[in-house]
């Protein structure tokens, strides 16, 4: 029997797939599924099963889950479609007999207010009714959302963004694979629901941050969230994007990014990434370019 990781051709997805290797999951037994298989490449010339999947064409399904045990359901990032996409994907892995399906949710799915939040609880909902055995991974921001705008950061000595004074817990997607990967390979988690976040910070505490690591100072500049979409509107994110992700920074600020849960360092069994420690890195990535 097999677990099948849906999405391995993007972030987290693949990064499931590297760490259930490096802790010894033999190759014959994951199967990285995407929609582009040239981007899996590499992964089946180590052995591991590479298989299409789109959502949005439940035809292609089937297959993909065919003798499946087990399946990491990851959230897709098309605004609008995620829940029709993954609605497909619960429906297919039922009919494959899958014995289990790992969802990766939000942090706080069942409260926000955000419209992300929407889809995810709809997901959640789904997947409960469904009657398969099912774990929910509600993951919390990426700090790779912000370690990415670092070159934008650097050359204009700002942090953008609409929230407020909220805390974000924000976690590695390193991190977020390692949970997922112990939920996909340990007993005792079915019917779990966990609230995964890192240390909390304020964009402010983020903004100092980014001023420690660089040596030079990075203001947070808050702004309404119709002119941070705005802005990034301008920026040149699709529209819809810049909306998401405005609305986002707004449901942070009342609060829907936070979590005092500590499920993501009990299911890796470690600390967490620090924002300080994602900083440091990102910076050192690049100085090596």
């Amino acid at each position: 029997m097999s677990t099948v990781i849906t999405g391995a051709s993007g972030h987290l997805g693949r990064l499931v797939a590297d760490e259930l290797l490096a802790t010894g999951t033999p190759p014959a037994e994951i199967v990285a599924t995407g929609r582009d298989l040239g981007k899996l490449t590499d992964l089946a010339a180590r052995g591991v099963t590479v298989r299409r999947a789109d959502f949005a064409d439940p035809a292609t399904l089937d297959d993909t889950f065919a003798g499946a045990d087990t399946v990491l359901l990851v959230s897709t990032t098309t605004v609008g479609e995620r829940f029709r996409n993954a609605r497909n994907a619960i429906d297919a892995a039922i009919r494959a007999g899958v014995s289990q399906i790992v969802y990766t949710s939000l942090v706080n799915a069942s409260t926000a207010q955000m419209a992300l939040a929407d889809e995810h609880r709809r997901t959640e909902d789904y997947l409960r009714d469904s009657g398969s055995a099912f774990v929910i991974l509600r993951n919390g921001w990426y700090l790779e959302n912000y370690t990415d705008q670092l070159p934008m950061i650097t050359q204009y000595h700002a942090l953008l963004g609409s929230a407020q004074d909220g805390l974000v817990s924000a976690a590695a997607r390193r991190d977020l694979a390692a949970a997922a990967a112990t939920v996909l390979t340990q007993p005792g988690h079915l019917g779990a629901t966990y609230e995964l976040g890192g240390t909390p910070f304020t964009l402010t505490e983020l903004a100092a941050t980014f001023s420690d690591v660089l040596g030079t100072h990075i203001a947070y500049q808050d702004m309404s969230p119709g002119d941070y979409t705005g802005t990034l509107t301008g920026a040149g994110l699709p529209p819809e994007m810049a909306a998401a992700v405005a609305d986002a920074d707004a449901g942070l600020a009342r609060g829907e990014l936070y979590t005092a849960s500590d499920d993501l360092e009990k299911l890796i069994g470690r600390p967490a990434i620090t924002a300080h420690e994602a900083v440091r890195d990102a910076v050192a990535a690049g100085e090596s370019r």
